[in-house]
């Protein structure tokens, strides 16, 4: 059968997709999962008013299959499924959403639903892991199944096939190992154990992978019993977080273990803090203040930020924009399954733009040629066009020797300090201190570094 060709730019797409949107390429797990949650949520929605679907919320499970010798990982869910319509609309063209879709066109009726892939870009992760990908599917109410298969971006099949019940699967097929990516990895039980744990360990329906354990029984050629191989089948993930439980509902031990536990803190908190909010952006957060100070808090090394949820899959470990500096320390959790909302009123912070782009678009605002911040910032010009034409990224102290070349404002420093991924200047830590006074005051780059050097500390270059 002929392949059809993606409705969009599939390769320039498809590319970025999975080299600019994704930076880690163990999230394609994540992405997998969450669709199939979302198909068992639209089916158990569909339940409420169509007496046909036999299934309550406890009869939907998320299956995870290893096959090392084909070398596939298999995620299978028995929700909504899809017709050949919905594979084309949704499979074949790249960013369209079909959990947007629903969540369009039953509005507030989904508040008891918990659909997450909003998108349309998560599935084309495993793209970055895989070489070919194929899709069985049957919508339920449906007699016919259908089976949808790509090798990426040049093209996809649609053919009828065989499946007894109504569900998904998606079979995907890894890379072959290089030098620099050792794919098998995630043929591992350790790894998708890790990974569910990390992203996916608070979706709602049990995530399920058959099991290698060991059992002792009674021997007959030994006083010590022998141990013999079983397979089991265990869910994985808890499916309900702690912060989506009444408060009533949990003890402050328990809250005092989930800290402990997830954020690798010896000492219980010294206080525990829940917030719910509904307007504009709906959250709940859970805050901790430490009990003791992070042996790293007052370094370059120590990272502030809360881990973002959305309804309940981990977005981001640490958000640095969720706190204010003055309370960095604190740790905690932020779900919102408003999440797409949200980024869209925030769309500036979360733009993946390059240092060069960022670099540009401040030295655009300046009346200053390249020549003169070459010179201002204590660099070469040669060096200084790599930067900007991106061919190079700069380090933390030559970003700040340009933003002296620049005459970069204290809040235009800092906000490109943060939109490149860098630690913001502290002015708690001495260094960061002259540093941000330097730039406060207009002092040249030359003076900052002879001050540096006077309280001996490291100088920008």
């Amino acid at each position: 059968m002929a392949k059809k060709q993606f409705k969009a730019e599939s390769k320039r797409l498809l590319d970025l997709m999975i080299n600019s949107i994704y930076t880690h390429k163990e999230i394609f797990l994540r992405e997998i999962i969450s669709n199939a949650s979302d198909a068992c949520d639209k089916l158990c929605y569909q339940a409420l008013t169509d007496d046909s679907v036999k299934l309550t919320r406890k009869d939907f499970k998320i299956d995870l299959s290893v096959n090392k010798d084909a070398r596939t990982i298999t995620v299978t869910d028995n929700g909504i499924g899809m017709d050949k319509e919905d594979l084309e609309n949704n499979l074949g063209v790249i960013a369209s959403s079909g959990s947007y879709k629903f969540k369009q066109e039953v509005g507030d009726d989904t508040k008891d639903t918990d659909v997450i892939g909003q998108f349309g870009v998560g599935f084309y992760s495993a793209f970055m892991v895989c070489d070919q990908v194929t899709v069985r599917t049957r919508k339920f109410g449906s007699d016919t199944a259908y089976q949808w298969q790509s090798s990426g971006a040049d093209g996809y099949t649609v053919t009828e096939c065989d499946k007894s019940d109504a569900g998904t699967e998606v079979i995907m097929h890894l890379k072959d190992d290089t030098e620099d990516e050792h794919y098998s990895e995630f043929l591992e039980e350790w790894k998708l154990r890790e990974l569910i744990k990390k992203y996916s360990d608070y979706i709602r329906f049990p995530i399920r992978m058959a099991v290698t354990k060991t059992k002792k029984v009674a021997s007959c050629m030994s006083d010590k019993p022998d141990e013999v191989p079983y397979v089991e089948m265990e869910t994985l993930n808890s499916m309900v977080p702690i912060w989506q439980r009444k408060k009533a509902d949990v003890k402050p031990e328990e809250y005092n273990e989930f800290y402990r536990e997830k954020f690798h803190d010896f000492a219980d908190p010294q206080r525990v803090i829940t917030v719910s909010a509904e307007g504009a952006v709906t959250y709940k957060a859970l805050l901790f203040i430490p009990g003791t100070t992070p042996f790293d808090f007052y370094t370059k090394e120590y990272e502030k930020g809360l881990q973002l949820y959305s309804s309940g899959v981990l977005i981001m470990d640490k958000c640095p924009d969720l706190l204010p500096e003055h309370f960095r320390f604190v740790r905690g959790v932020v779900d919102s399954p408003d999440l797409s909302q949200f980024l869209s009123q925030n769309q500036e912070q979360f733009e993946n733009k390059s240092v060069a782009e960022l670099l540009n678009r401040l030295f655009e605002k300046k009346h200053i040629s390249k020549a003169a911040l070459a010179k201002q910032a204590g660099m070469s010009e040669i060096y200084l066009h790599q930067i900007f034409a991106g061919r190079r990224n700069p380090s933390r102290n030559r970003l700040l020797c340009l933003c002296y070349g620049l005459e970069a404002t204290v809040d235009e420093t800092q906000e490109l300090l943060k939109l490149c991924g860098m630690a913001q200047l502290y002015p708690k830590l001495k260094r960061d201190a002259i540093i941000y006074y330097g730039l406060l005051h207009r002092l040249k780059l030359f003076e900052i570094n002879d001050k540096l050097f006077e309280e001996n500390e490291e100088t920008l270059f």
